[in-house]
């Protein structure tokens, strides 16, 4: 028996500027942006199961997304894609098997919406 589990506790993305990311990731998932940022480099977002942790001590343009780390869930692609081209972002490719599209933050690390 291992003593790891078999679970995923954080994913931590790097962003530039911590107050924006906050803004922004807030923004696209619904939630009030005004928690706390920790130690001046990290928010986490309020998330249900796995959390993300936004981090600027840990940016730089070389260690953003290049391939989609995760996904965010959706129970509607099409009102998602909607949704975010709504809020002008970056979407990357169009919806892909008629289950996921992909998406660039501000920052330029590459993000996945699924409908899974």
């Amino acid at each position: 028996m291992s003593p790891i589990l078999n679970q995923i506790g954080t994913v931590f993305i790097p962003v530039h500027n911590i107050e924006k990311a906050r803004e922004w990731y807030c923004d696209i998932l619904g939630l009030p942006g005004d928690g706390e940022i920790l130690f001046g480099h990290l928010y986490i977002i309020p998330m249900n199961g796995t959390r993300i942790v936004l981090d600027s001590k840990i940016y730089s343009e070389d260690r953003t997304f290049k391939t989609p780390a995760f996904h965010f869930d959706t129970l509607n692609i099409e009102k998602a894609y909607a949704f975010m081209l709504s809020k002008n972002v970056n979407i990357r490719t169009p919806i892909e098997q008629e289950h996921w599209f992909n998406f660039q933050d501000p920052d330029g690390n590459l993000l996945m919406v699924c409908q899974c």
